[in-house]
């Protein structure tokens, strides 16, 4: 495992962020079952779609990062 060093924390602090894919759990925006999704830290920021696990319906990520260097996950119906 290697650690990335990503803008900074509060008062100018680096955060540092791990390389490995986190594992978070998000509700589907269709079914409001909760998922298990793999989160990959080179997604930072990025968009991108991914198919419920249970409903099958197309989720909309969006891959962020809290204050404390976890990545999170902010999901919404496919705007399609």
């Amino acid at each position: 495992r290697r650690a990335i060093m990503t803008g900074t924390g509060q008062a100018g602090e680096l955060i540092s962020v791990d390389r490995a894919l986190q594992e978070s759990y998000v509700d589907c925006p269709y079914c409001w079952e909760s998922i298990c999704v793999l989160l990959n830290p080179e997604d930072l920021g990025e968009q991108y779609i991914e198919d419920c696990q249970v409903c099958c319906r197309p989720i909309e990520f969006l891959v962020t990062q809290d204050g404390m260097g976890q990545l999170a996950a902010i999901v919404t119906a496919d705007s399609e």
